[in-house]
Order: structure tokens, then C-alpha cells, then sequence
């Protein structure tokens, strides 16, 4: 993939900004290597993955609100951040596939065969997470942006904690100057994976689901360190927000 470079310092927090954020936004250089074992079981994960997500994500209904703030991401000239929390992977892999989004996902094993079996859905994967390697792939999916592709976080991943969002989509906003979009999927019918960190959800087969597509968020690219926490908190907040209308509203029904 070829394109305008961005440089690592680019992506940096404002001066004087401190705490988790920051020192989370480290660089790895070292690809991992996998041995023979490990990279059976990445193949099994992988079409594993592919498989059960395509089986159970055919027969879901889904109903969606908010289409129109997409859009308006588009017809201003800007790509989008799609930015959604962690437990809800498998509704929104499923929905938005086949449209080249470029996903960042972590450089361990859970994450290598996660970004196998998405580029078998047609998504591209920038390796790294708020753990590990997150600033190079911060680089690649500025990267992406400026060629006219859109970037993905599961913005609490790839451990948590669970429903506390991360600021790389705010980091990636500033630099580039598009547009953060965060949306949310509930499930009618579902499992809940209560042995995981994030709570994992799998919709049972034929389930109806909510897609809410809440309205951008803009970051001006002279943001400053106050702009930049702000912009942070309000993303969280409408993160939660559309969460909580989207959970009640099978709740209700």
C-alpha cells in the first residue's frame, strides 16, 4: 500500500499530556513469529471465525437509525473513524463488511487470527492496540485515511477495561482532519460470554438487531490539550449514550 507518509511525532499527544494514554502509544518494531502449532491454530481460528460469523450473520435482521450521519461524513469530503466498543465485534463485522475498512487490531495471537479472518471478510488490518504497537498502526491508518479508505477501533480493546473508550480516534481526527463515527449494535436474542473481559455477545441465529449510527464527531487539527481530552470525554459519552438507547430498546419491546 502505497501513499503520503505520516510521521509517528504526528501522532503524538499535545504537549504536557500525560497519564495512560500516552505511554500506551508505544512502537513495536519486531514482527511476531509464529511456530508451525501456532500457525495451524491460527488457520483453524481463523475459518473457524469466517464460518460461524457468516452462518449466524446471514439470518440476522437488522434495522438501522442514523444512516444519514454516515453520509454526511462522505458528502463533506471526509472518511470515516468508525469507532464501537469491543463486545459487539460480531454484528459490526458482519454489517459493515466488504467496503475495504481498515481495522486496528492487537499483535498477539487472539489478535492475529482476528485480523485473518476479517481480511477473509474484506477489512484491512493495521497490527497493533493500545498495548502494543498502537503508534505504527496509528502511521498506517493515517495512512489509509489520506488514500480515501475508512479506519475501525474497537475503542476499549484489546483487554479493557471494558466500556472505557481509548483516545486514539481523537488522536487520528487532529492529524487528519476526518471524522469520528461511532456506532452501536444490540442484539434482540444473544449470548453473553461472562467469562470474558469484555462480555462478549454472539446473537443467536435469526435475532433481530439495532444498528445506531450516531452523528460525527470533528476534531480541528490545531486542537489543543484541553480540546483534545474534551473531544475524548465527548466521544465517550456518546459511545455510552447510544449503548444504553440501543440496549433498552429490546428492553422494551
Amino acid at each position: 500500500m502505497s501513499g503520503p507518509v505520516t510521521k509517528s511525532d504526528d501522532l503524538k499527544l499535545p504537549s504536557g499530556e500525560k497519564g495512560s494514554a500516552k505511554r500506551s502509544l508505544h512502537y513495536q518494531e519486531t514482527p511476531r513469529v509464529w511456530n508451525r502449532w501456532q500457525r495451524i491454530q491460527l488457520w483453524l481460528a481463523a475459518h473457524l471465525g469466517f464460518w460461524l460469523i457468516g452462518l449466524i450473520g446471514r439470518t440476522l435482521r437488522f434495522q438501522s437509525q442514523g444512516d444519514e450521519n454516515l453520509q454526511t461524513i462522505y458528502r463533506t469530503g471526509h472518511r470515516a473513524i468508525f469507532t464501537f466498543w469491543h463486545n459487539r465485534i460480531f454484528g459490526a463485522t458482519w454489517y459493515f463488511r466488504k467496503r475495504g475498512i481498515v481495522v486496528m487490531t492487537s499483535q498477539n495471537f487472539d489478535g492475529e487470527y482476528i485480523a485473518r479472518f476479517i481480511e477473509m471478510l474484506g477489512y484491512g488490518a493495521a497490527r497493533g492496540s493500545s498495548s502494543r504497537g498502537g503508534l505504527k498502526a496509528l502511521v498506517q491508518m493515517a495512512n489509509c485515511l489520506e488514500q480515501g479508505l475508512d479506519v475501525g477501533f474497537t475503542i476499549d480493546g484489546p483487554r479493557g477495561p471494558r466500556y472505557q473508550a481509548k483516545i486514539g480516534p481523537v488522536l487520528l481526527a487532529r492529524k487528519t482532519g476526518h471524522s469520528i463515527f461511532c456506532f452501536h449494535v444490540s442484539y434482540e436474542r444473544k449470548w453473553v460470554l461472562r467469562g470474558s473481559w469484555d462480555h462478549f455477545q454472539i446473537p443467536k441465529p435469526f435475532s433481530r438487531a439495532l444498528l445506531i449510527q450516531a452523528p460525527p464527531i470533528y476534531v480541528d487539527m490545531n486542537a489543543d490539550q484541553t480540546t483534545v481530552e474534551r473531544k475524548h470525554a465527548e466521544m465517550q459519552q456518546l459511545l455510552e449514550k447510544i449503548r444504553d438507547e440501543g440496549d433498552s430498546h429490546w428492553r422494551k419491546n
